[in-house]
């Protein structure tokens, strides 16, 4: 099996052990069904075990995986008619950024994500999913286009973080990042954000000012990468796994302390092992939150919007 994570090893022992008696089975004769069966119900029930305790550091590699589905994955299996934007109107068309109208459920929407890639090639060409300035300058001329619309706005994130070059400081980064979280606080058209694998920094949060903020179960969502958190507390980034448990990253963690609205279940295993069945509970996901959005008038969006990223960050001394 390729990409196959450190901790998944034992499973694919099994799952050898399986073969090798299918084989055997098959080259001899014999029937070895009873056998099979005692080693896939094993198996089977390993990998649900295995998945119900992962802890932040597992789950951190689940995120990164090679095969996770990535935004325009999602796009076809979630859209219809998506017709793509392209262009900041400033002379430089981001391609980690891509947004666009598109159906969902027979009725237009505005769908803005970070588009990573599953091979060399591919990630050269969206920059290994970190946006430049220009992609939040993209992505807020679509943020506009849906409001002159009328139209909702459903922002997919997966980013290891804004790109962090000199080219990118130098045209504004910061200031692209800033201006997308204020002018999304004031948008007046219902917005739902996903993270549905890295949500990291502020390469995150600059599409994820939403009335509702949800995650994948096997995503993480953190002001800064675990190894970026060990390299600055124990100067040594092999502490990551620490730094994972400490920031609470996951999106069990994120949901207990207020910062997402929902967990939106994957498959057994993760997104990569079954496409449909992760775009499907994304696609009910994003719907329902909207059923429940268009109960508010726009003044109550944003006053609601505003009012939960104040309370964000409280806590009480003991």
């Amino acid at each position: 099996m390729a990409n196959v994570l450190d901790f998944e090893k034992p499973i694919v022992e099994i799952q050898k052990k399986i073969e090798e008696l299918k084989k055997m089975s098959a080259e001899s004769g014999l029937d070895m069904a009873s056998q099979i069966k005692t080693f896939e119900k094993q198996a089977q029930d390993y990998k649900k075990e295995l998945y119900s305790k992962l802890k932040p550091s597992q789950k951190l590699q689940i995120a990164r995986h090679q095969e996770r589905p990535k935004f325009l994955d999602y796009v076809n299996l979630i859209f219809e008619n998506f017709l793509e934007f392209h262009g900041d109107r400033e002379g430089m068309d981001d391609r980690a950024i891509i947004g666009g109208i598109a159906k969902l459920d027979g009725k237009s929407v505005m769908v803005i994500g970070i588009q990573k890639g599953k091979s060399t090639k591919e990630n050269l060409e969206y920059n290994f999913g970190m946006p430049q300035p220009q992609g939040y300058r993209k992505a807020l001329r679509l943020f506009k286009h849906a409001e002159k619309f009328n139209l909702p706005i459903i922002t997919l994130i997966d980013t290891p973080g804004a790109y962090p070059g000199i080219k990118a400081e130098e045209t504004g980064q910061g200031m692209a990042i800033a201006v997308n979280l204020m002018e999304m606080s004031k948008l007046h058209v219902p917005i739902v954000s996903i993270i549905t694998g890295e949500g990291c920094s502020g390469g995150a949060l600059g599409l994820a000012v939403a009335d509702k903020v949800m995650m994948l179960e096997h995503a993480y969502y953190t002001v800064i990468s675990p190894e970026g958190c060990a390299s600055i507390l124990w100067r040594d980034a092999a502490m990551y796994a620490e730094a994972a448990e400490a920031l609470k990253i996951t999106s069990t963690d994120l949901l207990k302390l207020g910062i997402i609205d929902a967990e939106i279940k994957e498959p057994l295993g993760g997104a990569h092992n079954d496409y449909n069945k992760t775009a499907e509970n994304i696609k009910i996901a994003i719907i329902k939150a909207f059923d429940e959005l268009k109960n508010y008038t726009s003044e109550e969006l944003r006053e609601k919007r505003y009012a939960k990223f104040r309370a964000m960050g409280k806590f009480i001394e003991g």
